[in-house]
């Protein structure tokens, strides 16, 4: 058996001052614009992000009995080390906006939109973190990207971690973001509870609401109201309010846990940048800074709190990309 970590003082009064903050949502949700539904992109269209300009693409890869159709934003020098983003929830490739910009003048980088989030395949298959690790594999060798580094955030950690397991040998950094590693505990994953519930879809289907809820009560630091306008929009597209729970109803967070405990960290094998925000109410950074964790990770590794939330990429945009620009190089 695996016995959760009790919870410091101070988490446990900040939960309960979470429990409060709902009541002011219905006025922060009256603040944020509704905006427009965006068109769907097509394989090879630009968009202009500060200096630097992305691509959209589009691609087939296999996976759930034929091909998994993904989507992908990709910007950089073809010949630059790679670095692939995976954003977790409520998200999509936009979460790495910052990042992008910043980084995209000297490494080759890809923010997919993970299978069920943003323009990605929809359909029903297998959602299970492993599952989608493998079929993200299938993208990679597709794409030819032999070695890259990989950075993730909140529920795109989960794939993240099964990932470099199986991909061990050709991962060369792992800056892994704001999901919950070796301490756990049950009060700090009430999302769970909501995503496997039967109104999950009706929930997510209001993603105004869902992204204004989630950017409240975990941030900190503010939010460009612009960076909310487009989170809402790229979770908006149909089919995501449906296959978004299918993640949660693969799996639980006690089993990602225990697998990662029993099996995962084993088989990393690069040095792994452990980025959280100090004051995420629901990720405490006291399990993170725990000497006995960096103990079990490899040797390199290391861990950030950045002062901020649990947005990060949002809310400390211009912290995040230095720290990821030193652990990269």
């Amino acid at each position: 058996m695996h016995d959760y970590t009790p919870l410091p003082p101070r988490v446990r009064e900040g939960l309960e001052k979470g429990l409060e903050k709902l009541a002011k949502v219905d006025e922060l949700v009256a603040q944020l614009p509704e905006p427009a539904p965006r068109a769907h992109d097509e394989d090879g269209d630009q968009e202009k992000l500060g200096q630097v300009s992305v691509t959209h693409r589009f691609a087939d890869a296999p996976g759930d009995g034929e091909t998994v159709r993904w989507h992908y934003v990709e910007t950089g020098p073809a010949d630059a080390p790679v670095v692939v983003f995976l954003h977790g929830v409520p998200d999509s490739w936009w979460q790495w906006h910052y990042a992008l910009e910043a980084l995209g003048a000297d490494h080759r980088c890809l923010a997919v939109d993970l299978k069920g989030y943003g323009q990605s395949e929809k359909g029903t298959g297998d959602f299970r973190q492993e599952g989608v690790a493998i079929q993200l594999e299938a993208l990679l060798d597709q794409l030819g990207i032999e070695r890259f580094s990989l950075v993730t955030h909140d529920r795109g950690t989960p794939v993240g971690d099964h990932l470099v397991a199986r991909m061990a040998d050709r991962v060369h950094r792992y800056a892994r973001g704001q999901q919950h590693l070796w301490h756990l505990h049950p009060d700090l994953h009430p999302q769970q509870a909501m995503f496997t519930s039967p109104d999950a879809p009706a929930t997510l289907a209001d993603a105004r609401r869902l992204v204004a809820t989630a950017y409240y009560l975990l941030t900190e630091k503010p939010v460009r109201t612009a960076d909310l306008v487009r989170t809402v929009q790229e979770f908006s597209y149909e089919g995501i309010s449906t296959a978004v729970p299918r993640y949660f109803n693969s799996s639980s967070f006690r089993q990602e846990w225990v697998e990662r405990r029993t099996r995962l960290i084993p088989r990393w094998k690069c040095p792994v940048l452990l980025l959280q925000g100090a004051d995420d109410p629901l990720q405490p950074r006291e399990f993170y800074a725990d000497p006995e964790v960096l103990a079990k990770l490899p040797t390199g590794s290391g861990v950030h709190l950045l002062d901020s939330g649990h947005f990060w990429p949002f809310e400390a945009h211009e912290e995040m990309t230095t720290v990821l620009r030193d652990f990269l190089a």
